[in-house]
């Protein structure tokens, strides 16, 4: 086959493409060979598919009710060229029977539209908005796979590693930020076996490109009133982005004032900072006060107010993205944007607090959702390579021989007693 990526050659049958992979599925499932005529790509999923311990009999999860989605997709880059994929692939869709989808850069979709009928029949295996679609948590399917591979790719038929997903054909296309190159998501198309034929996926790869063009022709986002942006998880000293796009390195007191001012709008009193900057009771007013005098002048005069101390421009930052997505039950978009820790050498009493408590509430939202990708990238960064309670939950549904290994070493740790013990 000299094309991996299209599903079927010119001169197919069909029909005896379909009873080929069916057998070879079998094969795969019983036996863990691949067999002809499996494409490379698809027999390369389905590894990936079984190494995830994905059942070929299993569901897809929908990890988030509708009005969480709502939420969480409308601040998703995406949404700005929703307009778009509706006017180049919403007809096609209708007409042709089939379903426009389009998922985040984890595999979860966003948007399912088209043909009433084919979309009720998908709501029957949870395509629907909400639902995790990536190969770790649903097999090879063409979102999940494009987005896994980042490349346009066709999955027809019984090349699904889901047998209750084989009735169906799909292509679907990624789609990145035309400015950072980073992957935002897939547009995809899902129907009948009449998809499986290369101009769908080479229609699908357009309309990818055309958002692209058209994300990097978009302005961003306009706000109501300028805002300072504020980066400070798993940086010491923070980075602020004024309204006029110039970038301030923060020193580390001016970094833990910021983020205390940031999350009280309403303002703070000296004493308050006091006790919340210092550990160390003997520090006096005056010593804020010429921390306070330093941060106006590196802020301008208007920025910092007192009586009480505040801010009079937002401040919009990594810390409130990830708490705002945490709280809404965006679990995956809350782990994509953390970074770190909360300025970790930070020593201020204040900030210690909101680090730890921000670091609990991800950790336990990512053991709770179960998603070995997800835990998988915590426990391998430098935060979570000790989180013994991490590592049994990624244990628990990826039980590798690494995985295994570096859980029993961190009991052995732990059962260890220390050269001081008694």
């Amino acid at each position: 086959m000299t094309e991996q990526w299209v599903a079927l050659e010119p001169g197919t049958d069909p029909s005896e493409r379909v009873r080929a992979l069916r057998r070879a599925h079998d094969r795969f499932t019983a036996a863990g060979t691949v067999a002809r005529p499996v494409r490379p790509v698809v027999a390369a999923s389905w590894r990936r598919s079984a190494g995830a311990h994905v059942s070929p009999d299993a569901s897809a999860s929908v990890e988030m009710p509708e009005g969480d989605v709502g939420s969480y997709r409308a601040e998703h880059p995406l949404a700005r060229v929703m307009p778009l994929f509706r006017e180049l692939m919403g007809t096609f869709a209708a007409d042709g029977e089939h379903l426009l989808a389009v998922c985040d850069a984890h595999g979860r979709l966003l948007w399912v539209e088209g043909h009433s009928r084919t979309r009720q029949a998908a709501g029957r295996m949870n395509f629907v908005p909400g639902a995790r679609w990536s190969e770790s948590a649903m097999g090879t399917n063409a979102p999940g796979t494009a987005v896994a591979v980042d490349r346009p790719v066709q999955v027809f038929a019984a090349e699904h590693f889901i047998r209750k997903v084989q009735p169906w054909t799909c292509a679907a296309a990624p789609v990145h930020d035309p400015r950072t190159g980073r992957l935002l998501g897939a547009i995809d198309i899902t129907g009948g076996d009449r998809l499986a034929h290369p101009h769908s996926l080479a229609f699908d790869q357009a309309v990818a490109r055309a958002a692209e063009t058209q994300l990097a022709l978009l302005a961003p986002p306009r706000t109501t009133e300028p805002a300072l942006r504020l980066t400070a998880l798993g940086r010491d000293e923070a980075l602020l982005l004024t309204p006029d796009g110039h970038k301030l390195r923060l020193s580390r007191r001016h970094s833990e004032l910021l983020v205390l001012l940031a999350g009280h709008p309403e303002g703070l009193t000296g004493d308050e900072l006091l006790c919340f900057l210092y550990e160390d009771e003997s520090v006096t007013p005056v010593t804020l006060r010429a921390e306070l005098a330093r941060l106006r002048r590196v802020l301008g005069p208007d920025v910092l107010r007192s009586r009480p101390y505040r801010l009079s421009t937002p401040v919009d930052s990594d810390l409130t993205t990830v708490e705002r997505r945490l709280a809404s039950g965006a679990v995956t978009a809350a782990a994509s944007a953390y970074s770190g820790p909360l300025l970790p050498t930070s020593q201020a009493p204040a900030v210690a607090r909101i680090r730890h408590r921000l670091a609990d509430e991800l950790r336990a939202a990512l053991i709770a959702r179960g998603d070995p990708d997800l835990l998988a990238d915590w426990v391998h960064a430098p935060w979570g390579e000790d989180d013994l309670d991490a590592w049994r939950a990624l244990a628990a549904i990826r039980p590798t021989p690494p995985v295994l290994s570096r859980l029993a070493a961190l009991d052995d740790e732990l059962r260890t007693p220390g050269p001081y013990a008694t």
